[in-house]
């Protein structure tokens, strides 16, 4: 099978409904920052980090397939892999663990740490824009409510992630101070 098929040289892509839309059309948009967002994160797990820190983002990415085939797929196609709430409750429960083990935040922090902590920073900045643009999808087509849902959690996710991942090298966070900035 030949990796390319022309069917988008002019402009035009296919969803998973088989209707097809123009390439920046908002859903391709949002599902294409979610293949971004996915490929971010592969670059921290490719970065080394903690065994359990790598292990969760496997999983992770596992998800972010059936986030991308939630936005890809206008209407209600039941073969359809969905976000439903126990994919952001089971964030939640991780959120909570690890944020147990880790120091109170008492002051901003800068993305940064391990190689691997601020690959996960990064991806928070681009789920944070996944979120705005699965927002303004659902201001002209129906989405899922659970994807936004889903994307505001992940964006805590992947920041007490990065966290995490520096408690567990043992790396000190640098925390933010405006002192720092000789105009001020």
């Amino acid at each position: 099978m030949k990796i390319y098929t022309r069917t988008g040289d002019a402009g035009m892509t296919a969803l998973f409904s088989g209707e097809r839309v123009r390439k920046p059309h908002p859903r391709v948009v949002a599902y294409g920052t979610v293949d971004e967002l996915n490929s971010q994160v592969g670059v921290a797990r490719a970065a080394e980090p903690q065994v359990s820190v790598a292990n969760a983002i496997a999983e992770l990415q596992n998800v972010l397939f059936y986030l991308g085939s939630d936005l890809a797929t206008p209407g209600d196609a039941p073969s359809v892999l969905r976000i439903r709430e126990e994919h952001t409750a089971r964030l939640e429960a991780e959120i909570d663990a690890m944020d147990e083990k880790l120091p109170l935040l008492k002051n901003f922090i800068l993305p940064a740490g391990t190689l691997a902590a601020a690959h996960l920073h990064v991806a928070r900045c681009v789920c944070r824009r996944a979120e705005r643009e699965a927002v303004s999808l659902a201001t002209i087509e129906s989405i899922n409510p659970e994807v936004v849902v889903f994307l505001n959690r992940l964006s805590d996710y992947l920041f007490i992630l990065a966290r995490y991942e520096n408690l567990l090298a043992k790396r000190e966070e640098t925390t933010w101070s405006a002192r720092s900035n000789p105009s001020t």
